[in-house]
């Protein structure tokens, strides 16, 4: 192959350069474009042929079904790591040995503590809030309360800004449940990991201890990692074209949380949850449903089954599987909501209308019955997919910022009106 593309527009031809990839992707580098034709852009509505940025820390391969962060396949770091390993190694590009990790988690508790004057902002927000609009706006405040901005070119400096947001975002992540359900804030237990104390801050009862069940954090621990990075998705080129701009890491990571909210990217396992409810109420017959899904006439959606990227199979969901059927036995729960759930995963996995096209159940699906047997609420679920995100984000983030990316301004095909004489009022 060459390693040069030729446009031919007009009778002219321009020459651009092809770039690869060490996974041997290919792209045809247009920075030159509008130069070099006198003002012609692209168009790419989605941005679904367009990269927008050259990046070392997530390669993912829809059609082979891989995902490998830094490297590292997600199969193997599901089962030998742990969250905070694995968020260390998205941020710096390295596991981490012991002593790092120690270092890291170490300083991350260090920066737990959420000033108190944040309660009063939780305050203003009725308990009918959703959560998702309760973590964006907190983590937005947490500017106000450290004001100074980040000297991207200090390693120390960009350190403690990683640990302080590591740091306080469970915390923001457990009040806004606890708002939610009523419940005092807690505090957390710096005796704890990195997940078990996230479990407690969020399901502590004031009267009672608390005591983490270990299928139900290696669950979470499991989730976690499976979100916490996925290529150049919606929220994470949110936050760095954001933080392109030059803004901080906290609002970066802010709009990123707003980014993930729409229904059509974190709030997918929401949409699961709702559309099991649905099912039940309409008598709970998965078969009929699964018939409704195969009729083109029909408007009934499957959520939950198959992936716009991944054309083959999720390798997440086969992962969290696992873990669903380790969390629903370990737990026992009695749920008709979660009985319809595995009607339609046997249906899926044994039906030939969607083995033949690969619409087998996504990590969407698995997540969402994960987080309903451990008493999570529907509206905490893209919460729980934030927390898993945040890692990948400021990884993101941090290699936009170190490798001094230019601004993000994207380019339009202008199709209003011409030029136009103004008319006053009297005589339009």
């Amino acid at each position: 192959m060459s390693d040069k593309a030729i446009l031919e527009i007009d009778g002219n031809k321009y020459e651009f350069p092809i770039i690869t990839g060490t996974e041997n992707e290919k792209a045809i580098d247009i920075k030159a474009l509008r130069g070099a034709t006198g003002g012609i852009t692209t168009i790419d509505p989605g941005y679904k042929n367009t990269g927008s940025c050259e990046s070392a820390i997530t390669f993912l391969n829809g059609e082979e079904g891989i995902l490998r962060y830094r490297g590292y396949s997600i199969e193997e770091l599901a089962d030998k790591a742990d969250f905070l390993e694995v968020a260390y190694l998205l941020i710096f590009g390295e596991l981490p040995t012991q002593a790092q990790l120690d270092k890291f988690h170490g300083d991350i508790k260090a920066h737990s503590h959420v000033d108190e004057d944040v309660k009063k902002i939780l305050d203003g927000f009725p308990k009918s809030a959703h959560p998702m609009g309760v973590l964006s706006s907190l983590t937005s405040a947490l500017i106000a309360f450290n004001p100074s901005s980040v000297n991207t070119d200090s390693e120390e400096d960009m350190y403690q800004a990683i640990v302080k947001i590591m740091g306080k975002f469970p915390v923001l992540v457990a009040w806004a449940l606890r708002k939610r359900e009523g419940q005092p804030l807690d505090y957390g237990d710096d005796s704890l990991g990195y997940v078990d104390n996230i479990l407690k801050m969020m399901f502590k009862k004031p009267n009672a201890d608390y005591v983490v069940d270990p299928v139900v954090s290696n669950a979470l621990d499991k989730l976690l990692i499976l979100h916490a990075d996925h290529e150049q998705n919606c929220s994470t080129s949110t936050v760095r074209i954001v933080g392109s701009s030059h803004a901080g890491l906290f609002a970066s990571l802010s709009a990123g949380i707003n980014a993930l909210w729409g229904p059509l990217h974190g709030g997918a396992n929401q949409a699961v949850l709702e559309m099991l409810e649905a099912i039940k109420e309409d008598g709970g017959d998965t078969k009929r449903y699964m018939a409704k899904a195969k009729d083109k006439n029909d408007p009934f959606r499957l959520m939950g089954f198959g992936h716009r990227v991944y054309k083959n199979f999720d390798p997440r969901a086969k992962i969290i599987k696992v873990a669903a059927d380790e969390v629903l036995n370990a737990l026992g729960v009695d749920d008709p909501i979660l009985d319809i759930a595995k009607g339609l995963e046997k249906e899926a996995l044994e039906d030939p209308y969607f083995v033949d096209r690969k619409l087998y159940p996504n990590v969407d699906f698995y997540s969402g019955i994960i987080y309903r047997a451990m008493g999570i609420p529907v509206e905490m679920f893209t919460v729980m997919f934030a927390l898993g995100r945040l890692p990948g984000w400021i990884a993101q983030w941090k290699e936009m910022r170190n490798r001094k990316e230019p601004i993000g301004r994207p380019r339009q095909v202008y199709t209003g009106e011409n030029h136009r004489a103004f008319k006053a009022v009297t005589e339009r």
